[in-house]
């Protein structure tokens, strides 16, 4: 999936557009199937399925419209939250954030969640800054690495907000993975389901900068 994704970030459109449709789509069928799985009540299915299809879409779109650089660190900032939240979840174990949702969530796992969502935007700025201005200077002030620490910890939340949405809702559906489709993986929606608030978040940002 992260090979289809790179080739298709790297032929740029029309085809970023067209695989970014089809995750969209293909999370869209899982969410449907979950959330009739998870309750056979008419009216909350409709109400879940339909918040869903805002949700997963809002994400999409706004994904479809960021300019290359906004697409890479969006991207890059969720591997760096899984990655060090997996890692300092698995080294310093602690208590459970919320076990009855999804087990293998520590405070640890999130605490490095924060660093490695916080070491990629300072990295992230550094690189687009030497791009515009040719300025290699990697040091921040106080008030921007506050700024950077504040937004490391905001993404690193949504991140596992949207890992803990989707562990709730396969816990009431009562499936281990949203499909088969990637074997060994899960299914899309299990893939992005932390991309998806992070990728909401910085469109909110982006336009509250504007």
């Amino acid at each position: 999936m992260v090979a289809l994704a790179v080739g298709a970030l790297w032929a740029g459109n029309p085809w970023f557009g067209w695989f970014i449709l089809a995750v969209v789509l293909a999370a869209l069928v899982e969410f449907v199937l979950l959330v009739v799985k998870a309750t056979a009540n008419v009216p909350f299915r409709l109400a879940g399925i339909a918040a869903g299809t805002i949700y997963i879409a809002l994400a999409g779109y706004m994904l479809s419209r960021f300019p290359l650089p906004i697409v890479v660190g969006v991207v890059g900032v969720v591997v760096f939250v899984d990655t060090f939240a997996y890692f300092f979840g698995r080294t310093l174990g602690g208590p459970k954030i919320a076990p009855k949702i999804s087990p293998s969530k520590t405070w640890a796992g999130l605490f490095g969640a924060i660093i490695g969502a916080t070491v990629w935007i300072a990295g992230w700025i550094y690189v687009a800054a030497r791009a515009t201005s040719g300025d290699t200077t990697m040091f921040f002030d106080m008030t921007e690495a506050g700024q950077i620490l504040g937004l490391g910890a905001m993404t690193a939340v949504a991140a596992q907000a949207g890992d803990f949405f989707e562990s709730w809702l396969k816990r009431k559906a009562g499936v281990k993975d949203s499909s088969k489709l990637i074997p060994g993986h899960g299914g899309v929606f299990d893939r992005i389901d932390g991309m998806i608030p992070v990728i909401i978040l910085a469109g909110v940002l982006l336009g509250a900068a504007r």
